[in-house]
């Protein structure tokens, strides 16, 4: 046996190996998804001041599923970079935008700000209608809302300056990299930071609103465009303001709702490399973590709390060690901001209310006022009863719905006849993907074919024109958790031994524990795991910057999940793919996909038929509402179960294998059972007669 030859096994490249190897793509030097070069502007001098026009400086190197680290030889010498003295410019209130400018900056970037409600005209205009039905016509609700053009933000140095941002919160984000606002961020931070400054009297006096008291803010931005940061910011920003007016003591200001776990210790990474040396605590709920809370149901645990101690010392033979640990736990968690789900939340508040809560954040607000979240969100919204509060809703896709559930649940909170504004900002088109993004439909006929075209992407020497050309890390959706599973056991192989074998691949979902399910997150993130197989667990707000495709192994069961799902590529205007298959069963529920692709090819400015051709556009039939939702409810009723597995072998193999290990299990009961009656009564017999003497 030759030693050496095994162990220098893996360092060696084999044809086999070569298909797997990384890509990786150039680092984007304007992460703005929309922004016309054909709009002039008036005030290029500013660009130059705020630094946008060394963005191209940037180092065109990808840090491969890092995260924005500090790059000590660049944002040293940023400040430099600068024309005029930096230390002039914090100091100098610098001349906003007209009206013209500032209409043409939203215009290029396709920003629009829209009053969504405003409670007494409502009413006005809803008692004229009754009074009036015949002599006038109906206004329409479309035809009543409001434009606004609010200050947009240049650059992330103008913060400062402009907007009164905190110094610490301005070095963090120059430490993290930030330069250029996404679309997202250049609308809706003026605006969260400063209304009375970013809304100009006359607009607010025309309107009748009143800005100096905030407002309420609903974000539908596409996925990867910075939403994160744009609720971060604003909210740190006011944690820094009120200690530095008010009182330095640390009191639970902001709540930062979202769906799943993952997404919470996402942001709660986030949140704590903008909080660097600021003192602001950012905090991620956790089972049996107590919060500073007023009610009555807070004094009854406390006696549970304190029989439970009781207990447990009785049991623990005169030691400390279980009462210090059960009084941690029962100290209440002091934090300036939590990032929790609503399930858990919504268990320790019960009849709890928390006075001091002046910031509601729902992040994917729409799935968050769906019917699965909707108790728990409303619940965490009614106990949060300071009259200061403000609502800020950021999601990708965002119903009419969900726009008038959160209109009515604003105007049953107001008081002392103060009406809050509802502003909304949209980003582009509503309920499309980023441009960023080349889709492409692969009719696949059978399961069997979609197997075979997902390896024809794991392997490209073999692929054909019909699958795109898709390096890895990949992204891999199924519709349920078995699917997940199956497609992880029958691909686990397909990664030779030379590129780390089966380590590459992995499965996640929700029956794993959180443990595993943050370990697995961390590996893709660096890199160790090359395909993931999931399901609809990740699709909503993770950011992972590496993965350069996605690919629906199962049809999306709604047009908003396809934008999510597909939204986990092509973040931050980084080119991205996503390839969703399709079989003889998804034809009739593939009309809202083909829609969705069509309108953001034509809003990326494609021509030509890549994604979705016309004739099958054309072709594709349509379904009924109640058709949309259970399909979206229970996904394709033939892929639950193990109706529909996912496998290579024949149904003859199939059944081989099952009759094989039926027979092993029945041969394994047989032994545990023991040997029957008739084989006994026989040896007991055989023990009492001895034989013939000799």
């Amino acid at each position: 046996m030759d030693v050496l030859k095994i162990l220098s096994r893996g360092a060696k490249k084999t044809s086999s190996s070569q298909a797997f190897e990384f890509k990786p793509a150039p680092r984007v030097q304007d992460p703005q998804l929309y922004h016309d070069k054909g709009v002039k502007r008036k005030r290029d001098d500013q660009d130059v001041q705020f630094g946008r026009a060394h963005a191209e400086d940037e180092d065109p190197s990808l840090d491969f599923f890092a995260s924005r680290e500090p790059k000590q030889s660049k944002l040293t010498a940023q400040p430099a970079v600068i024309e005029g003295p930096s230390k002039d410019i914090p100091k100098t209130e610098p001349s906003f935008l007209d009206d013209d400018e500032v209409r043409q900056v939203l215009r290029s970037h396709r920003l629009k700000f829209t009053l969504l409600s405003h409670h007494e005209d409502r009413k006005a205009k809803i008692t004229k209608s009754k009074k009036k039905k015949k002599d006038a016509p109906t206004v329409k609700p479309k035809d009543a809302k409001k434009i606004l053009f609010p200050q947009p933000l240049v650059s992330f140095t103008q913060l400062r300056a402009a907007w009164k941002l905190s110094p610490r919160l301005e070095d963090n984000l120059a430490d993290q990299g930030y330069r250029i606002p996404t679309e997202v961020q250049l609308g809706s931070l003026p605006v969260l930071i400063r209304p009375e400054k970013a809304i100009s009297t006359t607009a607010a006096a025309e309107l009748g609103i009143e800005p100096e008291d905030g407002i309420h803010f609903l974000a539908v931005a596409p996925t990867g465009s910075g939403k994160t940061l744009a609720f971060l910011i604003p909210v740190i920003n006011d944690v820094l303001r009120r200690r530095a007016e008010i009182t330095k003591d640390r009191v639970l200001e902001t709540i930062i709702v979202v769906p799943t776990r993952e997404l919470a210790e996402q942001i709660t990474n986030e949140g704590r490399k903008l909080t660097k040396n600021t003192g602001v605590k950012i905090v991620m709920m956790k089972r049996g973590m107590r919060l500073p809370a007023e009610g009555r149901m807070e004094s009854e645990d406390n006696e549970e709390s304190n029989s439970e101690s009781e207990d447990s010392n009785d049991s623990s033979d005169g030691s400390d060690l279980d009462a210090n640990e059960q009084v941690k736990e029962a100290t209440p968690t002091r934090a300036d901001i939590l990032v929790t789900t609503p399930l858990l939340l919504g268990n320790f508040l019960k009849s709890r209310t928390l006075p001091t809560v002046r910031s509601l954040i729902l992040d994917e607000g729409d799935v968050l006022l769906e019917q699965r979240f909707l108790e728990q969100t409303l619940q965490i919204w009614s106990a949060c009863v300071n009259p200061s509060l403000r609502l800020r809703c950021f999601s990708a896709t965002m119903g009419a719905h969900i726009e008038e559930l959160i209109s009515n649940q604003l105007s049953k909170r107001d008081r002392d006849n103060r009406v809050i504004p509802l502003v909304r900002l949209v980003v582009g088109l509503k309920d499309t993907a980023v441009p960023s993004i080349g889709h492409k439909l692969v009719y696949c006929a059978t399961e069997q074919g979609k197997l075979f075209a997902l390896r024809q992407i794991l392997h490209p020497q073999s692929s054909s024109a019909s699958v795109p050309d898709m390096s890895l890390p990949i992204l891999v959706f199924t519709q349920t958790i078995e699917r997940a599973t199956a497609l992880h056991n029958e691909l686990k192989f397909d990664f030779p031994v030379e590129a780390g074998g089966p380590s590459r691949i992995a499965a996640l979902h929700s029956s794993l524990s959180d443990s595993a399910r943050s370990d697995i997150v961390r590996r893709f993130r660096s890199g160790e795991i090359w395909a993931l197989v999931t399901t609809d667990l990740l699709m909503r707000g993770l950011d992972f910057r590496g993965v350069s495709g996605v690919v629906n192994y199962d049809v999306p069961t709604s047009a908003a999940a396809y934008v999510h799902r597909v939204g986990r590529t092509g973040r931050a205007g980084r080119p991205g793919i996503a390839c969703t298959f399709y079989t003889n069963d998804d034809v009739p529920y593939l009309k809202s996909i083909a829609n969705v692709i069509s309108q953001s090819e034509k809003q990326a400015g494609k021509t030509d038929d890549g994604g979705v051709p016309k004739w099958l556009l054309e072709s594709l039939p349509k379904i009924s509402k109640e058709e949309k939702k259970k399909l979206k409810q229970r996904g394709i009723e033939s892929r639950r179960g193990n109706a529909n597995k996912i496998t290579t072998k024949s149904a003859w193999e199939r059944r081989k294998e099952n009759n094989r290990r039926e027979a092993i299990a029945r041969s394994k009961k047989r032994k545990l059972e023991g040997p029957n009656d008739d084989t006994q009564d026989q040896e007991s017999a055989d023990e009492e007669w001895g034989g013939l003497d000799d």
